[in-house]
């Protein structure tokens, strides 16, 4: 009986390794595919490495490995979207618009292009089916759950997608590969932003986008340092602020709370817990659903703000024209904007999700109509 063919990402990593030999497991006729997207001269890259890995991996299980360069196309639909979101005082996430935008999108081409009609990944996710209808769902391993990634990916495309690592625990992962003799079963996972890899990120986006001098301000509105661009600064960070010796009574390090881009201002508060940073509402754009809410607005769920945050129970009182008003049960810290809120139904079944756009600020009287 002929194999049904899948095409796999393959990294070059143990996720997508274990991946391809679990679908092997299962009989599919695995056909990986190695995706070069960034293209730097001057950077120390991984990504020859990672294919080397990837081509002796698929060596060792007898499957074929094409590599494609989607230099071009990443810069053109992700790199320079990555850029505009800086320049505007958002911090984006490109791991996202890279899975609708690139990953997802060769796999199919390749799929198409060798009579395939299953693509996979090594993600920690899983697929679902409610009501006949196509869900990605959060993976059994809740450290390493991946489902934030993958919420703008369209029902059509999850109608063909396998994701085999969804109900195995990581440390699992790690032993298959070893009981199984995969070459890269110790290797160390890949962390970061693809693009900037070990490189110091300020360093890197100052390469590409141009900052003028600005001043950071206390909630209180004393001007206590000045710095290169509001680009290189994200509400909550603690981090290289440049104002570290300065103290006060209670002698605790500086967040940044808030940013006005228009006149180039950081604002910064005194301690982890300062009301500055919390808020409790929000509005985001560019709204995917997985589901349609409309009519049960307000809708009760749980969301995400960020990359392995916890649920936080909260309720959309409004959806329209792409736009979603959200309120939280309670206060959360640092709700970043240029990041995706994930929105989730108990159960891990993801619905929908957008970018994070305007947050209020109860503490400074900042509500997100201004």
């Amino acid at each position: 009986m002929k194999k049904e063919k899948i095409v796999l990402g393959m990294s070059g990593g143990v996720d997508s390794s274990v991946a391809a030999f679990l679908l092997q497991k299962r009989g599919f006729d695995v056909h990986g595919i190695f995706m070069k997207n960034w293209d730097d001269e001057n950077a120390i890259c991984s990504a020859e490495d990672d294919y080397a890995d990837a081509l002796s991996v698929c060596n060792q299980l007898q499957i074929p490995l094409k590599k494609i360069n989607n230099t071009k196309e990443y810069k053109e639909r992700v790199f320079n979207q990555f850029l505009d979101d800086h320049q505007n005082g958002f911090t984006p996430n490109p791991d996202v618009l890279c899975n609708k935008e690139i990953k997802f999108d060769v796999f199919q081409k390749y799929a198409i292009e060798i009579g395939a009609n299953k693509i996979a990944s090594g993600h920690y996710a899983k697929i679902v089916k409610v009501d006949e209808k196509i869900f990605i769902c959060k993976a059994i391993d809740c450290s390493k759950d991946q489902s934030y990634f993958l919420y703008q990916l369209s029902s059509q495309i999850l109608e063909s997608v396998e994701l085999p690592l969804g109900d195995i625990l990581k440390k699992d992962i790690r032993k298959i590969a070893q009981e199984n003799n995969l070459i890269n079963a110790s290797k160390k996972d890949s962390t970061g932003i693809c693009f900037i890899g070990d490189r110091k990120y300020n360093n890197f986006v100052s390469q590409f986008l141009k900052s003028d001098i600005g001043k950071i301000v206390t909630v209180d509105g004393e001007e206590i340092g000045t710095h290169n661009g509001h680009m290189y600064f994200t509400v909550g960070q603690r981090k290289g602020l440049g104002i570290g010796a300065r103290q006060s009574a209670f002698d605790q390090p500086w967040y940044v709370v808030n940013k006005d881009i228009d006149n180039n201002i950081v604002y910064v508060a005194q301690g982890p817990d300062h009301p500055a940073l919390f808020s409790d509402e929000l509005i985001a754009d560019n709204m995917h659903w997985n589901l349609d809410i409309q009519k049960n607005i307000p809708f009760k769920c749980n969301a995400k703000v960020r990359y392995r945050d916890i649920d936080h129970p909260c309720s959309i009182l409004s959806s329209q024209d792409g736009q979603c008003y959200i309120k939280f049960d309670h206060k959360i810290k640092a709700i970043t904007p240029g990041q995706s809120i994930v929105l989730y139904h108990e159960n891990g079944v993801c619905i929908g999700g957008g970018i994070i756009r305007k947050r209020n600020i109860p503490f400074l009287n900042k509500e997100i109509n201004e």
